[in-house]
């Protein structure tokens, strides 16, 4: 087996890139954590809205539960040849609750509206704080893309 030599991108490249993904993928992982229970990851669908993550959940999982008791979060996009990792801070909003704007656009993206649905549903929006990119080790130094909110690139 050959290694493939990955040229590494420079931070404003990083940053396209890592924008175009998170508008284009549907699936991230989010990882939540309980006090007392621990950690639970799990797929979810996704909508980038320019700014921030909106996922949803029925009202009574347990990724609900752990994000009203523990807010802060940890995503990634499902590749791990061009890794995209965020953390950031969850705010849930019930079906009855969510900006009309954020669930029309996750609607039209999944072809599926939850507050359609007999069982309750939990939108939740993640606000991304830190955000890292990188393909290969050649890109393992300064694979920040974004601290404290802010696009590096």
């Amino acid at each position: 087996m050959q290694a493939t030599k990955i040229n590494s991108r420079d931070l404003s490249q990083r940053v396209l890139d890592t924008l175009e993904r998170l508008r284009a993928e549907r699936d991230i992982w989010l990882s939540t954590s309980h006090p007392e229970h621990g950690p639970h990851q799990l797929p979810l669908w996704f909508l980038w809205d320019g700014q921030e993550l909106w996922m949803c959940t029925r009202a009574d999982s347990v990724t609900a539960r752990n994000v009203q008791a523990e807010p802060r979060v940890r995503l990634g996009l499902p590749d791990t040849s061009d890794v995209v990792l965020l953390q950031g801070v969850a705010e849930c909003y019930p079906g009855r609750d969510v900006p009309e704007e954020a669930a029309d656009a996750f609607t039209d993206k999944f072809r599926w509206d939850p507050r359609t649905e007999e069982a309750p549903y939990l939108y939740v929006r993640v606000t991304p704080r830190t955000v890292r990119a990188w393909r290969g080790v050649a890109e393992l130094c300064g694979r920040v893309v974004m601290r404290d909110g802010q696009w590096l690139g």
